[in-house]
């Protein structure tokens, strides 16, 4: 499991990113459990996730955060990254966000798979 634990922060939301590997919906609620053990991230208002399995499905969980599983699942997809959730975490910080919550979950992505030398595929 890697987690990168400060990747951004906007008007007092902020914004965490943590990936492993995952071939299955029981391995993705392995590593939300391993997560959560951290009293940080069980605490927050979000814990968005997706999930490409090795044979295209996608997976995702947008849990509250409309929309964020599937931008995590397209941004995977483009790289080309299969077999690893990546999970993005916000902290609410009391302002709404707007679109830019989008650009945050891309930011959060791209970090990851930045740090992880996964840009161009698994």
């Amino acid at each position: 499991m890697v987690i990168l634990p400060n990747v951004l922060s906007d008007r007092g939301s902020r914004y965490a990113v943590s990936g492993g590997a995952a071939h299955s919906a029981e391995d993705v609620a392995a590593f939300l459990k391993a997560l959560k053990r951290n009293k940080k991230f069980a605490k927050a208002t979000h814990n968005s996730w997706g999930l490409v399995l090795p044979d295209g499905t996608a997976l995702k969980g947008d849990d509250g955060e409309a929309g964020a599983g599937m931008v995590i699942v397209r941004m995977l997809e483009r790289a080309g990254v299969t077999g690893r959730v990546v999970v993005v975490t916000r902290w609410y910080g009391g302002k709404h966000l707007g679109g830019d919550r989008f650009r945050h979950v891309q930011s959060c992505v791209a970090a990851y798979l930045a740090h992880e030398g996964l840009e161009g595929g698994t």
